[in-house]
């Protein structure tokens, strides 16, 4: 309700683009440019780039939950650029990232280690059992 351009978690994006009321024609392209269509005006109007960060360790990010990470020693400093520019990623407008998990071949990956597991556990009773008979033996 004050126009500005947020997350879907509804954080404001950074660096801050405020939308006019009277803005249409609300488009954002491959490289963060916001762009709107302002009534007598025949352009579109750029009102800001929407900012990207990268790190040079990304497995270094501490999660603070809601898909947000914090930046720590280990995950270097930030080095800000612009999207859709060599090692950041682009912007898509309307779109919503999907998981980068593959499901399917996830589950069938966990089962194949839960089998292994219950394999393994067998060899282990079997082991144990002869343990028992020889130390019986010996008795």
């Amino acid at each position: 309700n004050q126009g500005r351009v947020v997350t879907a978690g509804g954080n404001p994006v950074q660096p801050t683009i405020t939308i006019p009321n009277n803005a249409s024609g609300i488009t954002v392209n491959e490289q963060g440019q916001v762009t709107v269509t302002l009534p007598g005006s025949s352009s579109n109007t750029v009102l800001g780039q929407i900012g990207v960060t990268r790190f040079i360790n990304k497995a270094g990010l501490q999660p603070v939950g809601s898909n947000q990470f914090v930046e720590t020693t280990s995950s270097g400093t930030p080095q800000d650029g612009t999207a859709n520019s060599e090692g950041y990623g682009k912007i898509t407008q309307g779109s919503l990232e999907q998981a980068n998990v593959d499901v399917v071949s996830e589950m069938s990956d966990l089962i194949a280690a839960q089998r292994a597991y219950e394999m393994n556990a067998k060899v282990i009773s079997a082991a144990d059992q002869m343990m028992q008979s020889t130390t019986a033996l010996f008795r």
